[in-house]
């Protein structure tokens, strides 16, 4: 599919158009929704999407955008349920608090620096890297693993053909590149969730969603408990929401797309559980005591 940096649609279920029309003071209340348009996304999203999952007297919009730029609308407040970067939380935490459910979370695999030459590690971190924004956790995660690594920001689905023209010799890839670079004949230098797992022993959060403190308490819980029905919707009926998702998996066959959502959307999913908990913290602690993330990140969990 062509890369999409920004597509709306707008869901109303039947229930709720019987409100609009039986009583205009009654109009259902619009929750505004942002996530990324990947497969693992449209797979968790599915059942909001597709009015399989309904919340009575609320409306869910959807709004399809990059994650680097959701990261900086976020900034502004724009989404009143948004996904985002880890990285990108300290810096919007006094306007939204992390939802439980709906996190990407790498067990033991995340992120990787691919190049067109097998360097090794050592190597790597002298090298000029190509990365998808400077507020995703992949970026975070990197400087990490490559305090002062040398990077330049590319848009995201542009690093794997980039590095393929030689104007990088190494790019960190997110997303579906990381089931298909080895088809471009690039090679893995380091995949920055087994490094993460292996140096905190924890799996690498690495994208949540936030929901506007704005909306108080009671509405943010009817839409926590909405995102996690809508995920448990999919992971109860996988074929179906995986034929919705195929839509946003770009150069993945069904079989590469089924892995892809199942990397990323699991029981820990449903719910980060202790362990996911302890590695948001961590890696908020990190990179903070790095110099990477400036605030310290209170986290608040909703859910």
């Amino acid at each position: 599919m062509s890369r999409l940096d920004s597509v709306n649609m707008t869901v109303v279920s039947e229930q709720e158009q019987g409100v609009s029309r039986g009583n205009k003071s009654r109009e259902a209340r619009e929750i505004t929704v942002a996530h990324s348009p990947d497969s693992d996304d449209a797979f968790m999203f599915y059942g909001l999407a597709t009015n399989k999952v309904r919340v009575s007297g609320l409306r869910f919009t959807h709004t399809l955008c990059d994650i680097e730029t959701l990261n900086r609308r976020a900034h502004d407040g724009v989404y009143d349920v948004t996904a985002i970067s880890f990285h990108a939380y300290p810096y919007i935490q006094e306007n939204y608090a992390l939802l439980s459910s709906g996190g990407s979370v790498g067990e033991g695999y995340g992120p990787m620096v691919v190049a067109s030459r097998a360097f090794t590690a050592s190597e790597i971190k002298k090298k000029r890297i190509a990365v998808p924004g400077t507020l995703t956790t992949a970026y975070l995660a990197l400087n990490l693993f490559a305090p002062g690594v040398e990077t330049e920001v590319v848009p995201f689905d542009q690093i794997i053909p980039q590095v393929l023209e030689g104007k990088y010799e190494a790019g960190l890839i997110i997303h579906e590149g990381q089931l298909t670079y080895d088809k471009s004949g690039l090679h893995r230098i380091v995949d920055l969730g087994k490094w993460w797992q292996k140096v905190t022993g924890l799996p690498l959060p690495l994208g949540g969603n936030a929901i506007r403190r704005a909306l108080g308490p009671q509405l943010m819980s009817s839409v926590s408990t909405a995102l996690r029905d809508s995920i448990q919707y999919a992971l109860d009926h996988r074929e179906e929401a995986l034929s919705y998702a195929m839509q946003f998996a770009r150069d993945l066959d069904a079989q590469l797309a089924d892995k892809f959502v199942g990397m990323y959307v699991n029981e820990r999913t449903l719910d980060y559980g202790p362990e996911g908990r302890e590695a948001v913290r961590r890696l908020f602690d990190m990179g903070h005591k790095a110099g990477i993330i400036g605030p310290e990140a209170r986290v608040d969990w909703v859910g």
